[in-house]
């Protein structure tokens, strides 16, 4: 058994965040898989420095439309296989990459925001049940799967600062909340409320707002681990501290 420290961080834009000392933040870090979101970049856009980050290896999967959406992981342990083409519309707009380890298969995702009109919305929702089915497949061949990333939604009132102003939001509307139940009945479990109950636990503002600075926040970046994962929990944090993004990171401690 061994003991292994997992990070997922939207960082709005992987360029913008190695102006601010992202490099040096990941050399200085122990952790062994750092899964990134939102970084609206290709490979080709990208420094020497930022893919070969001395200790890790790279992956990423991005879409047609550049300076747009976008993931990355960035690993000390090397994964059996590493998948970027997926099903209908999980292929779409480079949300999802898939790396196979030997105790587990990681999914890192950049779930679709529905907030600009209706028609996004219902991309989103379409984009949901797409990658509840694609996870169900995995999990019927009998392989334990974490799922991380920013799921554009905050599950309960303790998950966000206003719940009562923002019912007919979209990040916190009915039907986005019941995926998340849906998953969980599923099986998986929501590591961070694991360890940490307590509310005004947050992992993303709005910057236009100031809300970092008073606190008005949303959590709505997540590490899911299947059942049999579960018993392998150490711990699970968020790290409102670093300040690269509108987001932060969140992380998980798994013995496997």
């Amino acid at each position: 058994m061994s003991e292994i420290i997992l990070e997922s961080f939207n960082v709005n834009g992987i360029r913008a965040v190695e102006r601010k000392g992202f490099i040096d933040w990941v050399k200085s870090s122990k952790t062994n898989i750092l899964c990134l979101q939102e970084t609206k970049a290709h490979r080709e856009q990208l420094s020497d420095e930022l893919l070969n980050i001395e200790g890790y290896k790279s992956y990423f999967n991005s879409g047609e439309r550049k300076g747009y959406s976008g993931v990355a992981v960035y690993s000390s342990i090397e994964p059996k296989t590493v998948v970027t083409k997926f099903p209908r519309i999980l292929n779409d707009e480079g949300r999802l990459i898939r790396l196979d380890y030997a105790d587990f298969v990681l999914l890192n995702v950049y779930f679709p925001n529905g907030k600009k009109n209706a028609e996004r919305l219902a991309y989103k929702m379409e984009f949901y049940r797409a990658f509840r089915t694609y996870v169900a497949g995995i999990r019927g061949a009998g392989l334990e799967v974490l799922v991380c990333g920013d799921v554009n939604t905050a599950h309960k009132e303790i998950d966000l600062a206003r719940p009562k102003a923002n019912e007919k939001t979209s990040g916190f509307l009915p039907q986005e909340r019941e995926w998340i139940d849906e998953l969980l009945a599923d099986g998986f479990v929501d590591t961070f409320r694991v360890f940490d109950r307590r509310p005004d636990q947050y992992s993303w503002w709005d910057m236009k707002s100031r809300a970092r600075e008073r606190n008005v926040g949303w959590r709505i970046d997540y590490w899911f681990c299947s059942a049999g994962l579960a018993k392998g929990l150490r711990g699970a944090y968020i790290k409102p501290e670093v300040v690269f993004s509108d987001h932060s990171p969140v992380g998980l401690i798994l013995e496997v």
